[in-house]
């Protein structure tokens, strides 16, 4: 991420910028944007045919005078400027904004309280994928088990020590194992046999124990490693399940927390493991660190603001914005059933540059206009903002339709967050911001007493002026 970061400014401040450079300098000049040729006379058009007409023109009747706004006939800007921001600025109108953003804001809290904590694993899987109907069923009549966890214990270890044979009882305690040494002592009691020092216990285990049938599948779980004429075992794995209530991911979680620490303070040296542990350490961590990274975020927006201030009340309604947006789409995506996993969660990180990126422009416009009152200044911060906002999050969405034909959980994930991310961002722009905007600060009362002021010096001069010219016959 951070080097796209650096190369795209590069890229916009060099090649880009040179790019826009040019096609400003043939805009001015009337030159083809295509061709590079000079752009002929309406006359000269008018004689030509259809098809010439239309790849010569550049779409404007153009005046002796340069237009100071190319842009402002654009059928976006016209529609804004002449039917949206007197509508969205109606007194009649904000009522039910105000209601609109009220209801926004209880679904995202109704939202973020009921965060999953945590990812189904069948989001992981492909749609179709057979994998998703076993996890399925898994789930349904076999979900008051814990996966089968490996105990694996590798270093020696003196197996026939009652203490050692204690610890190990210590713990599997509370689950349900599958284990040679439980089988094993199991075997010698049977027997009547006594195994209480190295030599017994090994040569029992080899020529007795793993030639019975029914205990030969235990070969694979001891490793034995012969030096000279003596034989030792240098590793070996026990299974452990454990009995689990309906959620068992949270409770599976809550095992693997207490059973890693023991293995760093037993004497035992050993290690648990699953492949299902690598989804659950994701887990685990699923609902603190989106919240953690997320607040961290507006945390250093507020602190990159703060150095590169324009308008502290731009800062304040800025980082209020993306607060708002980032909590909506966080509450709303848990209402459709999106759950706390790794696309998710990067999709809360960019949807924080996605709000600030269309908002801020907006805003600081608003913030810095000098109209006399509010609802000027929300109509020109859109007149001059909306249509690029517009036009950027409609290609966004549009770009996100293809994601709907993957076959992938995760990938239809993304889909639902980012369609979240710029819907949000939108109603923000161009509904909820234009309205709030104009109850609140910054107040424009300021702007209108110096405009006032300055009108009245100017009428004052121009009355000296004209009162000291002998040649006017006119008073005025």
């Amino acid at each position: 991420m951070c080097v796209s970061i650096l190369l795209n400014y590069f890229y916009i401040f060099s090649f880009f910028g040179s790019c826009l450079v040019f096609a400003g300098q043939l805009e001015q000049n009337r030159y083809h944007s295509i061709f590079c040729c000079k752009i002929p006379s309406a006359e000269y058009l008018d004689r030509k045919p259809v098809w010439f007409q239309t790849m010569m023109n550049d779409g404007h009747r153009h005046t002796s005078h340069h237009e100071t706004n190319p842009y402002q006939h654009h059928f976006i800007q016209h529609f804004l400027r002449e039917h949206y921001n007197e509508w969205i600025t109606n007194i009649y109108v904000k009522p039910f904004v105000v209601i609109l953003y009220l209801i926004y804001a209880s679904f995202s809290f109704m939202g973020c309280l009921q965060i999953n904590d945590g990812a189904n694993i069948i989001n992981l899987l492909a749609s179709e994928s057979p994998s998703v109907s076993y996890a399925l069923i898994q789930q349904k009549y076999f979900s008051n088990y814990s996966p089968v966890i490996g105990f694996y214990i590798y270093e020696p270890l003196e197996y026939w020590n009652g203490t050692v044979q204690e610890d190990l009882k210590t713990l599997s305690q509370g689950f349900n194992t599958v284990s040679w040494v439980e089988q094993y002592y199991q075997y010698l009691r049977v027997v009547n046999i006594s195994a209480t020092n190295k030599s017994d216990f090994i040569s029992i285990l080899q020529s007795s124990f793993l030639k019975k049938p029914e205990f030969q599948h235990f070969k694979n779980d001891i490793i034995f490693s012969k030096a000279g004429d003596e034989n030792n075992i240098i590793a070996s794995r026990l299974y452990l399940v454990a009995r689990t209530s309906e959620n068992t991911q949270r409770e599976a979680v809550e095992l693997l927390e207490k059973l890693r620490p023991l293995s760093l303070i037993q004497s035992i040296k050993f290690i648990v493991f699953n492949p299902t542990f690598v989804f659950m350490d994701h887990y685990g961590l699923s609902v603190t660190m989106p919240v953690l990274i997320s607040g961290f975020g507006i945390l250093l927006v507020l602190i990159l603001t703060f150095f590169l201030v324009i308008h502290p009340l731009g800062n304040f309604w800025l980082i209020l914005s993306v607060t708002s947006i980032e909590l909506g789409v966080l509450g709303l995506m848990t209402l459709w059933n999106v759950d706390m996993d790794c696309i998710s969660i990067l999709c809360l990180i960019y949807t924080l540059n996605f709000a600030i990126d269309h908002c801020a422009p907006l805003l600081y416009t608003f913030v810095l206009a000098t109209e006399h009152t509010r609802t000027q200044c929300i109509k020109n911060s859109l007149e001059e903002h909306g249509t690029a906002i517009l036009q950027n999050v409609s290609s966004f969405l549009i770009g996100l339709v293809p994601l709907l034909f993957v076959p992938s959980n995760l990938t239809f994930t993304l889909f639902k967050c980012l369609l979240l991310a710029g819907s949000c961002t939108l109603l923000h722009c161009f509904v909820i911001l234009p309205v709030f905007l104009t109850f609140f600060p910054p107040s424009k009362k300021h702007h209108k007493k110096k405009k006032r002021a300055k009108r009245k010096e100017r009428e004052e001069i121009e009355c000296i002026e004209i009162q000291e010219n002998p040649d006017h016959v006119t008073a005025v």
